[in-house]
């Protein structure tokens, strides 16, 4: 065991994590120039063009040092986005040390320090390195002052490397085995496994990746899940190279990989602990179950496709733990899904991915997040869709979820964020300077004013020198209303929202604006109403197309004509009574850029 090492790499998007992981691959013979590519651990075609890390991979790496001792270093490769916090919390349990690398053109950022505090919660070891040094606007010294600043090493600690050309790899995995200590536990003990991580494969089922802190585990072995108290055999495990690697015995402290044949997806949860059915060991402490923040409906395009689409989401499921869904209806678009997402960026991958790899056009509804409501008899409700909001006349008050944002940017950036902050109902906490370059901005916020578009207009705002991180602190009690669009009359409910009381007048009457130019005229009037409740806040006309009946008469008396329109006019009436309003797909994408 001890000359094995556990570590992942946690710096904030962009600065180069699965970059540096391709180069300590490369300079380890890991992988074999022919398989050789950029971003080699990310292998979802979606990873490489967004250029994001969405899962967590993990790899070994045998290493030989000047010396000539061998070292096993299994890698933890973690998501940089702040809407995957939990999975990379999760792998900074199953490591002993961490890379914590800044991009020496962009200095420290939200994500840096949110990840950083998460690594010593779990008392690693860290080594601060400095990447990309190589480029053209590298502020090295700068950033060495904010490393020092921040976590008080000494300036001969910190490393520069360059994940692009290779520079300063051998000095990281030298600094690896030296700082990082050895796994500690007792081979001998009952089996204790931590799962960070699960992926889905067709043939074999669900590949469970965890960390052994207690005992070992061999094939063969009777092993139980202890959040779900079910026991199964472990038919295959083994270690993880660029391909899983079969082993008759994964020992303590390793990282490795079992297949027991599960299929459904709910029965393996990333944070739970694996312990030996016959000898059980106590649960290791910090799983939590994966809360989603944000809910949307997805639907269908056809309707008849809605079966199609559920075996797609189970699938997704399987690959993505963090999903989660129930059936829904509504009057506008049919049977679909409630889902559950970590935030807009997991809903607009799992969006995507289900019309890649699955070939699925989707309806998505207005993003919401779930409020609690007080009923006046004590009752409390959780409202994730606005068709369940109770009636008000029944309704004690209701509570909205709320978070801390930690904003870090430029000085000369300030007024703007302010602005948008407090627009956004933001309370300002804390103002601090990291440097002479950098602030810290703290606000509290309701969650529901980040979801839409906040962090594409602090992006605009600060020129994309913003970078944002958010944890959620509890509900508070809030003035929320449910605002329903009416046509003709008819409620839309696929166009509800629920939305503060303040705002919604202003949200009301832009709504009805993007409507009128958005719904094809027809034959009759159609009014578009926004109202809460029985008071209608906006309103929109969209005039009827009129046929000219009159055409055919030529001359004649004046009365002749007014016959023909009085007879016109009775049928509209007729028609409006009984005539639909078709609603486009793009209505339902208009409430999402509204501000545009």
């Amino acid at each position: 065991m001890k000359n094995i090492r556990n570590f992942c790499i946690i710096a904030h998007i962009d600065h180069g994590k699965s970059t540096l992981a391709d180069r300590l691959l490369q300079a380890t013979n890991t992988i074999s120039e022919r398989d050789m590519m950029d971003q080699v651990l990310d292998d979802m075609d979606l990873e490489r063009e967004k250029g994001i890390t969405i899962k967590s991979h993990a790899i070994q790496i045998n290493y030989t040092n000047g010396k000539g001792d061998e070292y096993i270093l299994n890698l933890i490769d973690t998501p940089g986005h702040v809407d995957f916090s939990y999975e990379v919390s999760r792998a900074l349990a199953a490591c002993e040390g961490a890379l914590l690398l800044v991009d020496a053109t962009q200095g420290i950022q939200a994500q840096t320090i949110s990840n950083l505090y998460l690594a010593v919660e779990n008392n690693l070891e860290i080594i601060p390195v400095i990447n990309k040094i190589d480029m053209d606007g590298a502020m090295i010294e700068e950033v060495k002052d904010q490393i020092i600043e921040l976590i008080g090493c000494k300036p001969e600690d910190i490393l520069l490397a360059s994940g692009k050309t290779g520079i300063g790899i051998e000095a990281v995995l030298e600094a690896i085995i030296e700082r990082i200590p050895s796994p500690k536990g007792n081979p001998d003990a009952p089996l204790q496994a931590l799962v960070f991580d699960s992926v889905f494969n067709s043939f074999r089922g669900i590949i469970v990746y965890y960390r052994i802190l207690n005992g070992s585990i061999k094939k063969g072995e009777k092993i139980k899940f202890v959040s779900t108290n079910l026991d199964y055999g472990a038919d295959e495990v083994g270690i993880l190279k660029l391909t899983m690697q079969e082993q008759k015995e994964v020992q303590c402290g390793d990282v490795g990989y079992l297949i027991t044949g599960i299929k459904n997806a709910k029965e393996v949860k990333v944070g739970d602990t694996i312990v030996n059915a016959v000898n059980p060991a106590p649960a290791i402490r910090g799983f939590e179950e994966v809360k989603p923040m944000v809910f949307a409906g997805i639907f269908p395009v056809e309707t008849d496709a809605f079966e199609e689409l559920r075996e797609c989401m189970d699938k997704l499921q399987l690959n993505d733990a963090s999903l989660t869904y129930e059936l829904e209806t509504s009057q506008a678009l049919g049977f679909g899904f409630r889902c559950g997402f970590l935030g807009m960026l997991h809903m607009e991958i799992i969006q995507e991915r289900l019309e890649r790899e699955f070939n699925q056009t989707v309806i998505t509804t207005v993003p919401n997040v779930s409020f609690i409501a007080y009923g006046t008899n004590g009752q409390i409700t959780q409202v994730n869709n606005p068709s369940e909001m109770p009636d008000p006349t029944q309704m004690d008050r209701i509570e909205e979820p709320f978070i801390k944002a930690q904003i870090i940017s430029k000085p000369e950036y300030i007024g703007n964020i302010m602005t948008l902050c407090l627009g956004k109902r933001g309370i300002l906490l804390n103002q601090s300077y990291l440097t002479q370059t950098r602030v810290e901005l703290v606000f509290e916020m309701p969650l529901t004013e980040i979801v839409f578009d906040f962090y594409d207009k602090l992006k605009s705002q600060t020129r994309g020198y913003a970078s944002f991180d958010y944890n959620p602190i509890g509900y508070r009690e809030s003035d929320i209303v449910k605002m329903d669009i009416l046509l003709n009359a008819e409620k839309v409910d696929a166009l509800s929202a629920l939305i503060h009381r303040a705002r919604s007048q202003d949200f009301g009457r832009k709504l009805c604006e993007k409507l009128k130019e958005l719904l094809p005229r027809q034959q009759f009037q159609i009014a578009i109403q926004a109202a809460i409740g029985a008071k209608v806040v906006a309103r929109e006309n969209i005039s009827a197309m009129r046929k000219d009946v009159t055409a055919k008469c030529y001359g004649g008396d004046i009365s002749r004509k007014r016959k023909l329109l009085e007879k016109q006019k009775e049928g509209k009436k007729r028609m409006r009574q009984i005539g639909n309003v078709e609603v486009p797909q793009e209505a339902f994408l208009a409430v999402l850029k509204l501000d545009e």
